[in-house]
């Protein structure tokens, strides 16, 4: 009965989809949405001025956050823990600083990746306008976290140079640093936001690997500093690269290798033509559920 419903559904969905002119001709399309440019600045608007909308300090709570993050992370790790950064000058704003470049990267991957399951969720009468691209609302959730870290990343340049730190060229390899982000985030966002419709669980279990992979990736530590037999395992998480990267361009001018760069990138469309893909199976099914 239920596969009865859900192929209904199904045969509905690409009777309206096949002449609707907005739909994307294919799933590389998806990663670049052009034609509906229009809908994503409207929605990303929308969410940014939603979240502090009505609070008293509005949109600087972006840059207390995760200055006040950063600030018991570096009392309890440098001055209780007694750390100091491998390689760094061993002070607690050096330590803060190597911190809080690895937080503002983990930052914008944990922001996007927390909402996915529930993009769809929570837009139900957008999902029932079968026209509608759905499909653009894990745009607007990546985009969204992205606006939501620029404050804090502009923080941190502005710090580091503050600190003593001479300006560096390599700085402005930084957007493309975290470009392999963004179809890595696209391509988990679809899967998360197609599996939460079905699995209302699955945002609790995201949850719990945010939290545990905030302590498997070197933001509080860097690469060095673990034993060479564990650092490939660590080359797995696809943010180990990005952190490493950005403070290798931050701190000691380092550009990024070329090679190891458009790997991350051929990775991040990889995973995002498969997120794509699920989400297109199992769009069809999302207006019964809802």
């Amino acid at each position: 009965m239920v596969r009865a419903r859900h192929s209904t559904a199904e045969a509905r969905y690409n009777a309206v989809v096949m002449h609707d002119p907005a739909r994307p001709a294919s799933l590389l399309s998806w990663c670049w949405p052009w034609r509906h440019r229009g809908l994503l600045r409207q929605f990303v608007q929308r969410q940014v001025l939603a979240r502090y909308r009505g609070t008293a300090l509005g949109v600087a709570w972006s840059l207390l956050t995760p200055l006040l993050m950063m600030a018991v992370y570096t009392l309890v790790f440098r001055y209780v823990f007694r750390w100091q950064w491998a390689g760094g000058t061993g002070g607690g704003l050096d330590f803060a600083l190597h911190l809080f470049a690895g937080m503002t990267v983990f930052g914008f991957f944990a922001e996007a990746f927390m909402r996915a399951p529930q993009v769809v969720v929570e837009q139900p009468n957008l999902v029932k306008k079968v026209p509608f691209p759905v499909e653009i609302l894990v745009w607007v959730s990546t985009l969204s976290a992205l606006v939501f870290a620029l404050p804090a990343l502009g923080l941190l340049l502005l710090a580091t140079a503050a600190s003593g730190h001479a300006l560096q060229p390599a700085w402005v390899a930084l957007p493309f640093i975290w470009l392999p982000l963004l179809p890595l985030l696209l391509g988990l966002g679809w899967m998360f936001a197609a599996l939460g419709v079905y699995v209302r669980d699955v945002g609790q279990i995201l949850g719990l690997l945010v939290s545990l992979l905030q302590f498997l990736s070197p933001v509080f530590y860097p690469v060095s500093a673990v034993s060479p037999r564990l650092q490939p395992l660590l080359y797995l998480n696809p943010l180990t690269p990005v952190i490493e990267q950005s403070r290798a361009a931050l701190f000691d001018g380092q550009w990024p290798s070329l090679s190891a760069w458009l790997l991350q990138c051929a990775a991040g469309l990889a995973v995002a033509l498969l997120g794509a893909a699920l989400f297109r199976r199992l769009r069809p099914g999302f207006a019964d559920v809802l």
